[in-house]
């Protein structure tokens, strides 16, 4: 405000933050001038996002979406996604921050691996695998022919993200999975 300046949060998993703050996504929002937030990070949408303004911003952005061939014909399907998406799906994604957090501690106590569960706040789990002499790429692909899909991040890390579609007993799985692959 003091320099004019508008900003803009990339909130991508707003509602994941907000879960874990204890707070309305609103709150996080309302000190920018223009939003925009994800439908599928979480919220278990097909596609989708939604960019939140001023009337005028949102005129812009229209124009500018046009500009660029941004627009999308007969979405009204994938609007029905992103309604339920907001209705339904963002009270249950304390119970994927439950799951991470199961998952988080299981993993820590898994000999040759690092993770530290206070620092799970949200669906993510971020393990370093450096201890067990395999790469992260190496790790991934090992869990996905075990039947447990994670991505590399870095050279020895691995992230672990939980969802809707996943579910309590996936996560006791993995950390059977887990627990097998670095015996």
């Amino acid at each position: 405000d003091k320099y004019g300046i508008p900003m803009h949060l990339d909130g991508a998993r707003i509602f994941n933050a907000a879960i874990a703050l204890g707070v309305p996504a609103g709150e996080i929002a309302r000190y920018f001038d223009s939003v925009m937030f994800c439908l599928s990070k979480g919220l278990a949408a097909p596609v989708g996002s939604v960019i939140v303004g001023t009337r005028d911003w949102i005129a812009r952005a229209r124009k500018w979406r046009k500009m660029v061939g941004g627009g999308m014909r007969q979405a009204g399907i994938l609007a029905a996604a992103g309604i339920v998406a907001l209705e339904q799906m963002v009270d249950r994604l304390a119970e994927d921050h439950a799951n991470a957090e199961l998952l988080a501690t299981g993993l820590a106590e898994i000999h040759g691996l690092k993770v530290n569960p206070a620092e799970v706040e949200t669906n993510m789990v971020r393990l370093d695998v450096a201890a067990t002499g395999m790469t992260g790429e190496e790790f991934c692909a090992e869990l996905k022919l075990r039947g447990v899909l994670a991505s590399p991040f870095d050279p020895t890390i691995v992230r672990l993200v939980t969802h809707k579609d996943v579910s309590r007993s996936d996560m006791e799985k993995t950390l059977e999975v887990v627990s097998q692959m670095v015996v």
